[in-house]
């Protein structure tokens, strides 16, 4: 049969078409932090952290030859922001995953739709517990406050020779209201007896009414579940008062806020963080000194733990072979995260399958140890036991 010429132009576009190498496609993952607000200062570190990471890997070639994208959405550390975005990501923009959001509060409302729509929620700062009891699809790389902790209050106890606490906390935040719960139940382990137990709602900014009645019991320690801005000046209105007990802080306190108010108003205070600007390994220095160089200052564990993140996602993409079906996409990155382990900045890190109260198949943790920090002349410094 006598091709025509018009069969013969189609037939050799065809073939140039069919020879031409397939292009990679980029992997859109969604970042939803607290970018403005108050819970900016953790916000804005975890996503320069993501940024940074993301930017490394795509300089190498990303994974497997694709890209990744981040869609990055500020949440505004507000729970219902917090659900409307997870649906802007999942439902519109369609990523493949969702890193975030800030605070445990906004993760509690958000998670649900993500779990629902089995799309991957990775949080990097979530430390309250029950979390991962959302379900199967929400994942952390932040440790636990029931793993940080109890190994605080021993070191601060044994180094200060603490006999009695006192106790503050914010009663209507899931975070701080799950880190009184699991100091309550570290000091009644550790048998140190309190001398009260004192609250305030988010928003307080005069503290003097409890750290009187704190004052009056003469406590060798104050234990304090708090976010920084709140903790700070908790701490200084107290030194105001004449109140010389040391502080013992949860995961909150892990932000420059705490210094930018207090100055030194925390001396000598003691928090555990699963990350250490003075952890040697090669990772977390070359981690340390990029962060410098592009963003122009120090980096905290937040930025750390987003940084880290990003690279346990990367791992688990290289086992992936992406389909183009989005639910089966999703589906594979799920089952490939918990396989992931890395030598990142924060250590080593692997997961752990999160153990629910109901029996049903939940998330998985984060299983790492924690570095305990004292501070000294205004900032974080690795506690060596002296």
């Amino acid at each position: 049969m006598k091709l025509t010429r018009t069969a013969l132009l189609l037939t050799a576009l065809f073939s140039t078409v069919a020879s031409l190498p397939v292009m990679a496609a980029d992997i859109k993952i969604g970042v939803t932090e607290a970018l403005t607000g108050g819970a900016a200062q953790y916000g804005v570190p975890i996503r320069n952290g993501f940024q940074l990471a993301a930017d490394e890997i795509n300089a190498k070639g990303g994974v497997n030859g694709n890209k990744i994208q981040l869609v990055i959405e500020d949440e505004q550390g507000k729970k219902e922001e917090g659900i409307n975005v997870f649906k802007k990501l999942i439902f519109q923009d369609k990523v493949l995953m969702i890193f975030g959001p800030t605070l445990s509060n906004s993760m509690f409302a958000a998670g649900p739709v993500a779990n629902a729509a089995k799309t991957v929620a990775f949080g990097t700062s979530n430390t309250a517990n029950g979390i991962t009891d959302i379900g199967p699809y929400i994942f952390r790389n932040s440790v636990m406050e029931s793993d940080v902790l109890p190994v605080t209050v021993a070191t601060a106890v044994k180094h200060y020779k603490v006999k009695q606490v006192a106790v503050i906390y914010g009663n209507d935040d899931a975070f701080t209201k799950s880190g009184y719960d699991v100091f309550k139940k570290v000091l009644e382990e550790q048998k140190i007896p309190v001398t009260t137990t004192e609250t305030y709602v988010k928003g307080d900014v005069d503290f003097k009414a409890q750290l009187t009645k704190i004052k009056g019991t003469n406590p060798d320690a104050v234990v304090c579940s708090c976010l920084a801005e709140e903790a700070a000046n908790i701490m200084l209105q107290a030194r105001g008062l004449g109140i010389k007990a040391p502080f013992i802080g949860g995961n909150g306190f892990n932000s420059p806020k705490l210094f930018e108010i207090s100055k030194l108003a925390g001396e000598g205070t003691f928090v555990g963080s699963p990350w250490s600007n003075a952890n040697p390994a090669p990772a977390n220095k070359n981690f340390v000194a990029a962060y410098q160089k592009k963003y122009g200052g120090e980096p905290n564990q937040f930025a750390a733990q987003a940084y880290d993140a990003m690279y346990v996602a990367a791992a688990a993409l290289k086992d992936v072979k992406l389909s183009g079906d989005l639910a089966a996409d999703r589906e594979a990155l799920k089952n490939a995260l918990p396989k992931v382990s890395i030598e990142g900045a924060t250590g080593p890190f692997k997961f752990r399958p999160a153990k629910t109260k109901d029996g049903k198949p939940g998330g998985w943790d984060a299983d790492q140890k924690p570095f305990i920090y004292q501070v000294q002349g205004g900032k974080f410094t690795l506690y060596t036991g002296k």
